[in-house]
């Protein structure tokens, strides 16, 4: 698997530093890629940064909520590990700009 990093250029939504991919390359899942993860800025005295899972938002009484679509079964570490894998991904992707620039 290898994650595909999209920059925000626009700066739009603000503090949205780029969007990712999981692109599979073997087992049951190759050719296919899985959308919808974002890399934000977070804000505050904490700093660093975050990742938002793909979801789908519904309605309830008038209020937006979100459904996420890739959600652990047993083991809550799992998401840590693909955030983590993310993170790695947009780092590297930032090196490499910052060489190339």
């Amino acid at each position: 698997m290898t994650v595909k990093i999209t920059p925000n250029d626009k700066g739009n939504p603000p503090g949205k530093l780029a969007d990712a991919e999981l692109h599979f390359s073997e087992g049951v899942f190759e050719g296919l890629k899985l959308i919808g993860f974002s890399i934000w800025e977070r804000r505050g005295a904490q700093g660093g940064r975050s990742v938002t899972f793909p979801s789908r938002q519904y309605t309830v009484n008038g209020e937006r909520r979100s459904f996420a679509l890739l959600r652990p079964i047993v083991d809550t570490a799992a998401q840590s590990r693909v955030r983590d894998l993310v993170l790695e991904a947009f780092g590297a992707y930032e090196e490499q700009a910052a060489i190339a620039s």
